[in-house]
């Protein structure tokens, strides 16, 4: 080949190669500026909404080394129900009895009112577990204004918490249920919140902790409560031996 005919050659593919490039810039520039402004946010693919199921089916899940079998009608959301390794599930069940979700109790199961029977229970994985005891004397014990606490109905202990703590709007309550201490922080009426509730974190194992909530005006069946959340809980691991 001439030295003429390369350099017509070399012409020609500039000529080509140019606009290709160009396109190629702009497809890329394009599709970034669809991307980034409408594409989904982050949060839309990891947030999830609730997916109550009337299913019974048992789901098979492990959290922090436990394993649990779960009917899949105890269960807020569709992911649990795959089952598997996990670092927590989210749970609730109707009172008194501690029945898993119908569709016939779908009303019970959505409302959300001060009479709501509803409890709410997270099971999770904890590395550093504290019993009850210690969480109350290690933690909560030095945020209250009187550590002796005052008599309060339905047999329990009340304590305030100090209006410098992280629980200023809480209040705490202590009770005796099986030899065992049972604690209990409880937010307070108000009227930014006509509707509180009560919470209670319980180890499960040595990496697992169980913390359960309902409404506040159920405070005068927490020895029932207790005794249904600890018995639902042990009865799904029992159930995966």
């Amino acid at each position: 080949m001439s030295s003429r005919d390369a350099d017509d050659t070399v012409k020609q593919r500039s000529g080509w190669l140019i606009p290709l490039a160009v396109f190629a810039v702009t497809a890329v520039l394009s599709a970034l500026f669809l991307l980034f402004y409408l594409a989904p946010t982050p949060t839309s693919f990891i947030e999830e909404h609730q997916a109550p199921t009337s299913r019974t089916d048992p789901v098979m899940i492990s959290i922090g080394g436990t394993p649990l079998e779960i009917p899949a009608n105890y269960m807020l959301y569709a992911s649990a129900r795959q089952g598997g390794e996990r670092k927590q599930v989210e749970l609730f069940a109707k009172l008194p009895d501690f029945d898993g979700y119908s569709d016939w109790e779908s009303r019970a199961f959505n409302s959300n009112g001060q009479s709501s029977p509803i409890v709410y229970l997270l099971i999770r994985e904890e590395q550093f577990n504290l019993s009850e005891e210690d969480r109350l004397k290690r933690i909560y014990l030095t945020y209250v204004a009187n550590p002796s606490g005052t008599p309060a109905q339905f047999g329990l202990t009340q304590f305030v918490f100090r209006d410098d703590s992280a629980y200023h709007h809480e209040d705490l309550f202590v009770g005796i249920w099986q030899g065992h201490s049972v604690v209990m922080r409880c937010e307070r009426f108000s009227p930014e919140d006509s509707n509180p509730s009560c919470l209670r974190d319980m180890p499960l194992s040595k990496h697992v902790v169980v913390s359960y909530r309902f409404k506040r005006t159920h405070l005068g069946d927490w020895q029932d409560i207790a005794a249904g959340a600890a018995g639902l809980v042990h009865s799904f691991v029992a159930h995966a031996r």
